[in-house]
């Protein structure tokens, strides 16, 4: 029997071709005795804009919504329909008895795959590769264990359910509120709900109003102990000249024994948050490294969020454990079958454990040994210690030192790689203390402080954020809550920064004026991380054959009328003219000058969707912003000449031209590198 292999990415198909023998590369694909093995590139089909439905679209009016399909076009990009007709013509063969979905194993890649066969027109049976390893064993043993593909038709609906619903928020949703507001205003099913957390914790933050406070620290034998904040600053001197000089008396030491288990391995929001916290890096960054170790065999599956591993992994994991640790461990405690729903935890494969970091780029080194550090700290022995609490009394007055009594480090004796060592925040206990020890003079010193504002979002709490809003309206045993899921978390703060609604201060997430703006005139129910969160899991449930998707577009068609009808009620705001402004060039869509704002270089025309981000995904990659000159070159010639961009895979910079086209009147990029000048004989 001859047939057909589809991967998402070329990388991931060189990989599968070596192990089941296609060696011969044709153009598009590699070919074996009985098999051929091609690829998707990517997303190569995405839903059609508004205007591909009808040209009135073009122009943004409110009467013409809800825009809402009978029937759904997929598109194929530009740049990709070289790969689809390649892909069209082997999925209309007669020669293959079957294909085989090797497209990621989640909710995406069934997407991938299913978009293709479907505009191919391809009536091959079809069966899936479901793996969670790209070692050659793990393929092998996945091929020798094909699904049907049937079996993942919950989840393909799943995931066009999700995707029909972000395209009917926020086609409708963005073009109702700019043409109402006058201002451009993006609106995301999830990433207005994450927008709007940003906000609040901003506004509380500028509504901020720090009070002082008192207290007084006593010390004396090595003790050092702080009686209770004071409003007054008159109690506290009261107190301070009470007490200085004075002796004192350990009153009381109480002890609580604590016994903190291991944390548990890495899921891919949990190892965004700590590679945040550590090295700064973004949830993108941290992606897009993870997928790159996964397509080189290194690590297990990226997009999971399962911290646990299953029972028939046991042995894997103790020789994983071995191999890192040089000691054998017993892995019990990062065995939970009923935790792990796709995909288990993720893990560092055999060919990681060994394979030579110093080869990597910094990025990955770190991301790798993060993964390696968990694996051999969640299967290490608690951390169990002492809190203490001591109470020592002067003149009637009673105050308190806390101190931490280590009995076991357990797995806190293995630091964080590359990180900067944490400063141990708690306090040793003293050697020589005992209760009704007397103190013969002691110190008071009257401090003073202030309450703190709440502290601004960084990615790693924004991220954690996400994973747990709208959690208090669901009951207990609820999988999955939150904002989004594990794959998708990344791409919405991404576009929240490309949007210029929100702004990167290193570690910091904050909302820019745009952000707050947009934000104000928006409902608390499209605001609301309830309502989105309860919409995951409803996916979630259309996954495992619980509900049907006709009931959740109903959900979303409902949002819709109300969104609209509620619109309608509020008079039109007038759009804000463009006063004395530069034009930097002419919109390459309608025609209309260019100008410079804040965040962007934007069509005059509010209408027009055309803008030149100054902070967009694509450059962020390469870490660049785009500055006027830039943009006066890519409207005049369409190109421009940058000699910095960086490469993380190589650590280096090198010089390109960025080359701009206009598609559905977006700006896309791509680069070119100018050939070097041919050297002449002499």
């Amino acid at each position: 029997m001859k047939y057909l292999v589809i991967a998402e990415k070329p990388s991931v198909s060189k990989s599968i071709a070596k192990v089941i023998g296609a060696y011969r590369q044709e153009d598009g694909y590699l070919e074996g005795g009985d098999c051929v093995v091609s690829w998707c590139l990517g997303h190569l089909a995405e839903y059609a804009a508004p205007e591909h439905y009808d040209e009135r679209y073009e122009n943004w009016r409110f009467e013409d919504l809800p825009i809402l399909p009978v029937e759904w076009k997929m598109l194929v990009h530009n740049t990709k329909k070289p790969q689809f007709n390649v892909l069209r013509k082997l999925l209309r063969s007669k020669k293959f008895d079957y294909v085989v979905n090797a497209c990621d194993a989640g909710r995406e890649g069934e997407a991938i795959f299913r978009r293709v066969y479907a505009l191919a027109g391809s009536k091959l049976p079809i069966k899936r590769l479901w793996i969670s390893s790209m070692e050659d064993a793990a393929i092998q043993q996945g091929f020798e264990n094909l699904k049907d593909g049937a079996a993942y038709d919950n989840l393909f609906a799943a995931s066009e359910c999700r995707a029909k619903a972000d395209w009917l928020i926020g086609m409708n949703g963005t073009r109702a509120f700019t043409k109402k507001y006058g201002r451009k205003q993006t609106i995301g099913r999830v990433q207005t709900p994450t927008l709007a957390m940003l906000a609040e914790r901003q506004t509380k933050i500028q509504n901020f109003v720090k009070e002082p406070y008192y207290k007084v620290e006593l010390s004396g034998a090595g003790i050092v102990a702080a009686s209770e904040q004071m409003a007054q600053e008159q109690d506290a001197d009261t107190m301070q000249a009470t007490c200085d000089g004075q002796c004192a008396v350990v009153g009381s030491i109480e002890r609580k024994r604590i016994e903190k288990k291991p944390p548990k391995l890495y899921d891919l929001t949990t190892l965004q948050r700590e590679a945040n916290r550590y090295y700064g890096l973004t949830a993108s960054q941290t992606l897009q490294a993870l997928q790159e170790l996964y397509e080189e065999k290194l690590v297990t599956y990226p997009r999971t969020d399962s911290q646990f591993v299953t029972e028939d992994m046991r042995k894997t994991v103790e020789s994983l454990v071995l191999a890192l640790d040089g000691a054998a461990a017993d892995v019990s405690c990062v065995i939970n079958n009923s935790k792990v729903t796709d995909h288990h935890a993720i893990l560092p494969t055999m060919q990681g454990a060994k394979c030579d970091k110093v080869k990597l780029s910094e990025t990955k080194q770190k991301i790798l040994s993060l993964i390696i550090w968990k694996l051999v700290q969640a299967v290490q022995p608690p951390f169990i210690y002492e809190d203490v609490l001591v109470t020592v009394c002067c003149h009637g007055r009673n105050f308190t030192a806390k101190y931490k009594d280590v009995l076991q480090p357990g797995y806190t004796a293995k630091p964080v790689p590359f990180a900067e060592p944490e400063k141990d925040k708690d306090v040793p206990l003293p050697k020589k203390m005992e209760q009704g020890m007397v103190l013969p003079v002691v110190r008071a010193e009257k401090k003073q402080g202030f309450t703190s504002p709440p502290k601004v979002y960084t990615e790693d709490t924004l991220l954690s954020a996400m994973e747990t809003a709208g959690n208090k309206e669901f009951e207990k045993d609820t999988e999955k809550k939150g904002l989004g899921t594990p794959a998708t978390r990344a791409a919405i703060l991404e576009k929240l920064v490309s949007s210029g609604y929100v702004e990167r201060k290193g570690k910091q997430m904050i909302p820019t004026e745009d952000g707050v703006a947009a934000i104000r005139n928006i409902p608390d129910y499209l605001k609301s991380a309830s309502m989105t969160a309860e919409w995951e899991n409803d996916l979630l449930r259309m996954e495992r054959g619980e509900i049907k998707p006709h009931d959740f577009m109903q959900g979303i068609h409902g949002l819709l009328d109300k969104m609209l009808a509620d619109l309608r009620q509020i008079p039109t705001v007038a759009a804000a003219p463009y006063h004395n402004k530069v034009s930097v060039g002419n919109c390459p869509v309608c025609g209309n000058p260019v100008h410079e704002s804040k965040l962007s270089f934007c069509c005059a025309d509010r209408s027009c969707k055309f803008a030149l981000w100054k902070e967009s995904r694509y450059l962020a990659n390469m870490r660049k912003t785009l500055d006027k000159k830039m943009a006066v070159d890519l409207l005049k010639k369409g190109r421009t000449h940058v000699k910095d961009f960086y490469s993380v895979k190589k650590d280096k910079t090198f010089a390109a031209d960025l080359v701009m086209r206009v598609e559905e009147g977006r700006a896309q990029y791509s680069l070119e590198f100018p050939k070097a000048p041919m050297k002449t004989k002499t």
